[in-house]
């Protein structure tokens, strides 16, 4: 309320920017006792927490792995929270000089939490100054240049640096072997997606049944992030079509209106283990070959449809490219017999 009468001048695009934005942190857990699913990195979590706490001193460095949408940028906030600490979130794109990293550690105060998602992104110059940061809490910072130049060595408070990545892999080995912590997070089940939307509709104010939470979890590609939006997109077809309850017959309508089929394949996945059946018929596919073919970027790929795909044994990777299993033909309506050329 107070944002739409302290912005009066906004366009409706941008105010339901904000209430989208509101209700993403809303429905984020702020506690390791309301975070969902994650079993072993929750109960690792908790005791590295606990034993910080007692030594009274920082988290060790911690790096968060997985594909988009698992939750990393939501259990930084919750580190934070549990260790009383204050965060401060950025992303390795956004720290383009060696002073943004500066004026950023520079601020920071005893015990902060600095949060870098895709870090695997940052610049080599960039990281060459975060070792120092992060091994010994001090910054090194060069004045001047030629002859005349003098190095200052700051001290910094001492810190937690959490990053994010969906590209561990990309990470260089100096800079991942400075986590203590290390902890890749996996795509949730059935089950544990079901209990998020239950919670989710609660706080959005949103009756649902058991069938009803399952079909969407069921169609949410294991991600939570996904959970979350197609609740909201359900509950706007219950809103208008129905009383606001979301039953069973609404969730499905709904969701077959967004072209997301009973098991998450949305248009482009369908798309692509389309056209590696038909155009390359069913033959290894390079990664290359299928972004040119898809329009779409290699990273898009590789980050957003191919874990689905893995996980649920539609497509596989071999030395020669991706292949397309035998799942993946009954699911499409094809005779995995069949050679098409």
């Amino acid at each position: 309320m107070n944002i739409l009468m302290n912005n009066e001048n906004l366009s409706r695009p941008e105010v339901a920017d904000i209430q989208e934005e509101k209700f993403e942190t809303t429905l984020r857990p702020q506690h390791l006792s309301e975070y969902i699913g994650q079993t072993k990195v929750k109960e690792s979590m908790k005791i590295y927490i606990e034993a910080a706490k007692k030594r009274g001193d920082a988290l060790d460095h911690c790096l968060f792995y997985g594909p988009p949408g698992l939750g990393k940028t939501t259990i930084s906030g919750i580190i934070a929270n549990e260790m009383n600490s204050k965060i401060k979130i950025t992303s390795g794109p956004a720290i383009e000089k060696p002073g943004d990293l500066a004026g950023i550690l520079t601020s920071l105060e005893e015990y902060d939490v600095l949060f870098i998602d895709e870090i695997h992104r940052l610049s080599k110059v960039v990281e060459e100054i975060l070792y120092p940061a992060l091994e010994d809490f001090v910054l090194d910072i060069t004045i001047g240049k030629g002859p005349e130049a003098k190095s200052i060595r700051l001290d910094l408070p001492k810190f937690t640096l959490i990053g994010a990545t969906t590209k561990a892999g990309s990470l260089t080995t100096p800079l991942r072997d400075r986590f203590g912590i290390v902890q890749k997070l996996e795509l949730y089940s059935v089950e544990d997606l079901s209990t998020i939307i239950k919670r989710s509709s609660k706080i959005l104010g949103v009756e649902i049944d058991e069938a009803s939470s399952i079909e969407i979890a069921r169609r949410s590609r294991g991600t939570p992030r996904i959970a979350n939006r197609l609740l909201k997109r359900v509950r706007d077809f219950a809103s208008v079509l129905s009383d606001g309850k979301i039953d069973l017959k609404i969730a499905k309508y709904a969701l077959n209106q967004l072209e997301i089929d009973e098991l998450g394949l949305e248009e482009t996945d369908r798309k692509m283990l389309s056209m590696m059946i038909v155009q390359y018929s069913g033959r290894p596919v390079g990664i290359e070959a299928l972004a040119a073919s898809l329009g779409e970027e290699i990273d898009t790929i590789e980050d957003v449809y191919e874990p689905y795909l893995l996980q649920i044994g539609f497509i596989a990777r071999t030395p020669k490219g991706r292949v397309v299993l035998p799942p993946a033909y009954e699911h499409m309506g094809y005779d995995y017999q069949t050679k098409i050329y």
